[in-house]
């Protein structure tokens, strides 16, 4: 059988030090809507490292 594994949620932090920012730009990216993949969870906000990654090869990433 072969099953893909879930790939886990990650925090606001963690995906800050993933992106090489600081958490406090992630949040005015978020609050700007540019179109980051975040997900609200409950209060916090969640990432996933893949989507992430899609997001910068896509270019919509780059300030304008």
């Amino acid at each position: 059988m072969n099953e893909k594994i879930s790939e886990n949620w990650i925090s606001i932090e963690e995906a800050a030090e993933y992106l090489g920012v600081k958490p406090v730009t992630l949040r005015s990216w978020i609050k700007k809507d540019n179109g980051i993949p975040a997900h609200k969870i409950g209060k916090q906000w969640k990432f996933k490292c893949s989507e992430l990654d899609n997001w910068v090869k896509s270019g919509k990433s780059a300030m304008k």
